[in-house]
């Protein structure tokens, strides 16, 4: 046994020690709550901050170089007259459209199958989810090849005898968004797959076996009862699929360039083509505005809604 003294001459030092310990724990908690309000305000000036300065930009008639003199909204009238400007947008409608919702429909499609305990299931979500690990660059640049006439798809079907074959839509003014759109709907139709099949996962299992005994067939059990219940997953996927389509600049870049002719350009590459290629700061500023007005226009509602159901959900009193 440890005599009296010494344990009594351990209690102070003891005590010493566990008041250090509360300091330094005190102090690394202040440093680390320092650096976070330090780092979400450099955020937010250079979000708030480049957006303003974009917003005014817009407003001048600058090239090269900044000029920061007024001349009202003359770029945003030349813009929505300009026909490269009205295709880009006419391009960003049809690549949208077809884009979302192939996306959301094939991801549906492959969650379900998947939801069904089939074998191999991991191996399988896996080949479906990579294609979103790769950049939109690859993911261009690859499939410019496989539809590429003269390398591709058509010159190996007519290697194989077929030598009426065409599928030359890349090439086709008509057609070449649609190939734009092919590519990207290859590569996020598993990020919605597997944030469908989370959300399947994730419901009751009285769900499923309350369908089952009132006799509904698979289909309507998912049609009618599964799906809607993980709606709100259904809206994100909605949302984030629509923002990547008004973001998309690299894919466009690396499998069409814009074209043939302008026959691909969305709004992002207008944006780059205005301020990088032709030097032309003040109407590239106006297009990245206009570019941004369209994103909270989808963006918006989305919050409400969000902000509308938590109230809903929220209890009384």
């Amino acid at each position: 046994m440890r005599s009296p003294s010494v344990s009594a001459r351990q209690g102070p030092v003891l005590s010493r020690q566990r008041s250090q310990r509360r300091v330094w724990a005190k102090w690394v908690e202040t440093f680390a709550k320092g650096g976070a309000y330090i780092i979400l305000a450099a955020g937010i000036l250079y979000v708030v901050g480049f957006t303003l300065w974009t917003m005014w930009i817009s407003l001048t008639d600058s090239t090269l170089l900044p000029n920061y003199a007024f001349v009202g909204f003359k770029h945003y009238s030349r813009l929505l007259q300009s026909r490269v400007w009205q295709v880009a947008y006419i391009n960003l409608f049809v690549y949208g459209v077809a884009f979302v919702s192939i996306s959301c429909g094939i991801g549906m499609l492959l969650a379900v199958l998947i939801d069904q305990r089939i074998r191999a299931e991991n191996l399988f979500r896996t080949i479906f989810l990579y294609p979103m690990a790769l950049s939109f660059v690859v993911t261009g640049t690859v499939w410019g090849w496989i539809l590429n006439p003269t390398i591709g798809a058509e010159h190996f079907v007519r290697g194989l005898g077929w030598m009426e074959f065409r599928f030359d839509w890349i090439v086709d003014r008509n057609m070449a968004i649609y190939t734009i759109s092919i590519a990207a709907v290859w590569q996020a139709s598993g990020f919605a797959m597997a944030l469908f099949l989370a959300g399947l996962r994730s419901l009751d299992a009285d769900l499923y076996n309350a369908a089952q005994i009132d006799g509904a067939s698979p289909l309507r059990m998912y049609v009618r009862i599964l799906i809607p219940a993980i709606w709100p997953i259904v809206a994100s996927v909605l949302v984030i699929l629509l923002q990547l389509a008004l973001k998309t600049y690299d894919l466009v870049q690396a499998m069409t360039a814009g074209g043939p002719g302008i026959a691909t350009m969305l709004p992002t590459n207008v944006v780059y083509d205005y301020m990088f290629q032709r030097g032309q700061m003040g109407e590239g500023s106006a297009a990245a505005v206009m570019l941004l007005m369209s994103l909270l226009i989808v963006i918006l509602p989305y919050v409400v809604l969000q902000q509308i159901r938590r109230r809903g959900q929220a209890p009384n009193g």
